[in-house]
Formats: C-alpha cells, sequence, structure tokens
C-alpha cells in the first residue's frame, strides 16, 4: 500500500460488551467503533445482549448515534450463538475483517471458552477472515488465588496461543503484553502493535459548571484533590491508608472519589474516621460529562495502580487529557514516556509515604501544577489520544 494512503474498509468487532453494557472493554469498543464510523468506513458491532442473552437471537440489528450498526447476537457465546453469528458473518463480503476485543473472563464458560477461540481459528483458516486480536488482558497469573484460579490460568494460555494461530495482527494495550504473548505464538510469526487506550471522556468546556461543582466540595480558595477509578480491594485498601494520612492535620484540604464504588469506599472511610466526614466526598455514578466536569474541578489527581500507570489506564488518560496534573505510580507496566516526558509526578508502587509526599508537594507548588497540566494534555495528544489509534488502525486497511 502507498505510504499514508488510506482506504475505506468494513469492520467486524467481536466483543463481550458494548454499551449500554457498563465496562471498560464496552466504552473502549464504542469510542473506537465510532472513531472509525466517523472516519468513513462501515463499523459492525457483535455483542451480546444488554439484558437477558438467551432473547440475543431475537434482537435485531440497529443503528446506534455514532452509525455504528450493532448486532446482538452472541448470547452466552455457546455453541448455538456462535454459529448463528457464523453465519450472519458469512452474508458479508469476505473477506472480512474482525476485530476481537479479548479479554480472557468475558466470553463466558467462567472465563474458559475455548470454543469461543477454535471459532475464530476456523474462521481465519476455512472463511479467511483476517483476524485481529486486541488484547486488554492476556490471561490470570499462576499462584494468585486458589487452585481454581490457576486452572483457569493454564486454560487461559491455551486460549491464547489458539488465538495467536488465528491472527492475521495482534495488537496490546500496553508493550509488556506482547512479551507475556510471544512464548505461546506457534507457526509463523505474527505482527504485533502498541495501541494505547484513549479517555473515554470527552472534556467539556463549561468553567461556570466546573465552578459550581468545586464550590459544592471545597471552600473558597481550598485545594481540592481527586481520584478517578474502580474501586477493587486493592484500591479500597490502599485508599483506607492514603486518605487518613493525607487528610488529617490539613483541615484546608478537601478530596473527591470518582467512579464506581466511590460511595461505598467512603461509607467504609467515614465509619472508621467519622472526623474526615465533611473532607472526602463521593458521587454517585455520573455521565461521561458529569466525569469532566468533575476531573476539571480538581486541583490534582491522585491515580496510583498497582502494576504502575500505563496506556491501559483509562483513568489516567482522561486526567492528562484534562491538563490536570497527576501524581501517580511507576511500575513494571509503565512506559518509558511517562518518566521521559515529566508530564506526571512519579512514585513508586507501595511506596504510601511517596506518594503523599508528591500530592503534599505539589498542593503548595502553583507553578509546578502548571507545568504538569501543559505536559500531561501535551503527552496524551502527542501518544494516547484517538485519533492515533484511529489512524493506525486505518493505515493497515
Amino acid at each position: 500500500m502507498t505510504e499514508g494512503l488510506v482506504t475505506l474498509t468494513n469492520w467486524h468487532f467481536i466483543t463481550s460488551e458494548y454499551p449500554p453494557q457498563p465496562g471498560g472493554v464496552s466504552d473502549y469498543t464504542r469510542l473506537i467503533a465510532a472513531g472509525l464510523a466517523a472516519a468513513g468506513d462501515e463499523v459492525h458491532a457483535w455483542c451480546p445482549s444488554p439484558g437477558d442473552p438467551a432473547t440475543s437471537a431475537t434482537e435485531e440489528t440497529i443503528e446506534d448515534s455514532a452509525g455504528v450498526f450493532v448486532h446482538r447476537d452472541f448470547g452466552r457465546f455457546a455453541a448455538v450463538d456462535l454459529r448463528r453469528v457464523g453465519e450472519a458473518l458469512d452474508r458479508f463480503p469476505a473477506p472480512r475483517r474482525l476485530l476481537v476485543q479479548w479479554v480472557p473472563h468475558g466470553y463466558g464458560y467462567r472465563s474458559m471458552n475455548l470454543p469461543f477461540c477454535f471459532w475464530l481459528w476456523r474462521r481465519a483458516k476455512l472463511r479467511r477472515d483476517r483476524i485481529e486480536l486486541m488484547v486488554h488482558e492476556p490471561f490470570l497469573a499462576f499462584g494468585e488465588g486458589s487452585r481454581k484460579q490457576d486452572l483457569a490460568a493454564a486454560v487461559h494460555r491455551l486460549m491464547v496461543a489458539i488465538l495467536l494461530r488465528a491472527a492475521n495482527q495482534v495488537w496490546v494495550s500496553i508493550p509488556d503484553w506482547e512479551t507475556q504473548l510471544r512464548p505461546f505464538l506457534l507457526g509463523p510469526r505474527r505482527s504485533f502493535g502498541w495501541l494505547p487506550v484513549p479517555s473515554n471522556i470527552p472534556v467539556v468546556d463549561d468553567p461556570e459548571a466546573v465552578a459550581r461543582i468545586r464550590a459544592q466540595y471545597a471552600s473558597r480558595g481550598a485545594p481540592l484533590v481527586g481520584h478517578f477509578g474502580a474501586y477493587d480491594r486493592y484500591m479500597t485498601d490502599l485508599m483506607l491508608e492514603l486518605l487518613p494520612s493525607l487528610v488529617k492535620g490539613n483541615d484546608n484540604l478537601s478530596v473527591l472519589l470518582l467512579g464506581k464504588g466511590s460511595l461505598e469506599l467512603r461509607d467504609r472511610l467515614i465509619k472508621l474516621h467519622p472526623d474526615l466526614s465533611q473532607f472526602v466526598h463521593a458521587t454517585s455514578l455520573l455521565s461521561a460529562d458529569g466525569i469532566s466536569l468533575h476531573i476539571s474541578a480538581c486541583d490534582i489527581m491522585m491515580q496510583p495502580y498497582q502494576d504502575g500507570v500505563s496506556g491501559r489506564r483509562g483513568s489516567a488518560m482522561a486526567a492528562i487529557s484534562h491538563g490536570v496534573p497527576v501524581v501517580t505510580t511507576v511500575g513494571k507496566a509503565t512506559e518509558s514516556s511517562w518518566a521521559e516526558s515529566r508530564a506526571v509526578k512519579l512514585t513508586d508502587v507501595g511506596d504510601v509515604n511517596a506518594t503523599l509526599a508528591a500530592v503534599k508537594g505539589l498542593l503548595t507548588n502553583a507553578s509546578e501544577r502548571g507545568r504538569l497540566s501543559v505536559a500531561g494534555r501535551a503527552l496524551y495528544e502527542d501518544r494516547f489520544s484517538l485519533k492515533h489509534t484511529i489512524s493506525t488502525l486505518r493505515q493497515l486497511s
């Protein structure tokens, strides 16, 4: 293909979830599908029903507001569902381009759906479909849970080996996934590429709304520190350790928790530390626009991650795309660009004292906050924004 030439193509997204189903894969798939549709491509999303999966076969194909044709035909990803989707795909001109959103726990059968992987392999070998694998998470780790989890981890590796055999192209959300996947390559070499996860929270430019939100959670002139994420066990335990040390002794500081589980975390925190009730706040579930306004209301976003900040952390993407200074962690999954750009304040994973010191230091250094705001937004635009993902995918058309 001539360098720089882009041709229109048809896309078939294979995904375990799609809006209105909640979830990171759902949001990501919608974002990329909408971007390709906006570029003029024909885009189809094949997914389960948002309600009872058993009703999937009866639902009609719809064209959503982004111009994506949504086929809710996958049911429970059982054999009958795979056959039904296969027959529907066969009605489209070959070769079809299937972009598979891979998370092992997404496709049913207690995350061990080997028939689904063989179905994709047969699509590649018998129907000559082009399979592109977008790996959000490759497999579970060994030794981090029960024997059942170790069994699932072993099956996940077998599933990955089958998928890699079927795929023409493998995309990864962080470069570390390529390192973990390569030992499972069998047969011909496969092309790998990095597709960072762009923010699915568009920036809303409404200073008056931001000011109202800020006044709701912080007194006039007082700093507001935010956190946006999903409060799993790791994050909940970390925040229960971080927040009391951050807030106590600083009555001029407020904290705002955003995301699923934030209210439950605040309830647990206040039960343990009743004196923090007027300083730590949380929201109910918000729309994307609502999250944008709340992020913009914060002076700093405190975003630690168990394996370090990386290109798959949508919450970090949301913060830097809004130009809000970020304190985060560096770990095994962190790409070099985070340190090289000096666009965020980095501390080591698990070093609570360093994170606290970084946040407190930034609160007293307005010039450094301003520098991080500009550098963070520039890093996002240069490396992580949606336009790069769409351009990369379409250049391979």
